[in-house]
């Protein structure tokens, strides 16, 4: 039997004001295979549109795998990798309180139960062609 298919995930999130109109990308690669998803709301905040990012596109993964998930989000990574754990401990909860965005958490937990991720950081506009081309997609979906 074979192992998990190996995919590769690039998201960003982009907003015009903050909070205003913002829109969200990804880029999901697999073989020879590539997808690309966006979508954008009218009134949401840059953390919303990077958490729907990486949330739309494990959603997207029809059965488990095996993800590497590049992100410019160092709120996304940190969230996931390191602060999450507390916040469940306390009921998804911050230390000072009430948590944001705790309805894309908790979909983001259920989603990255069913996969191995590795998520990387990579900087934003410094010349990564998918980091860019993500952003890009991400800026397009923006509702005017």
């Amino acid at each position: 039997m074979p192992g998990k298919p190996n995919v590769t995930i690039y998201t960003d999130g982009s907003c015009q004001g903050n909070p205003g109109p913002g829109g969200w990308g990804a880029i999901l690669r697999s073989g020879k295979h590539e997808r690309l998803l966006s979508g954008g709301e009218k009134d949401t905040t840059n953390n919303r549109m990077e958490l729907h990012a990486a949330l739309e596109a494990l959603r997207a993964l029809t059965e488990s795998c095996r993800v590497t998930l590049y992100t410019d989000s160092e709120y996304l990574r940190k969230g996931i990798t390191e602060w999450m754990p507390g916040w469940k401990r306390r009921n998804w909860r911050r230390k000072g309180g009430q948590l944001a965005n705790v309805d894309l958490w908790m979909k983001l937990d259920e989603e990255i139960g069913r996969h191995e991720i590795n998520w990387r950081w990579v900087k934003g506009h410094a010349g990564n062609a998918l980091n860019e081309r993500v952003d890009r997609l991400a800026k397009q979906a923006i509702p005017k």
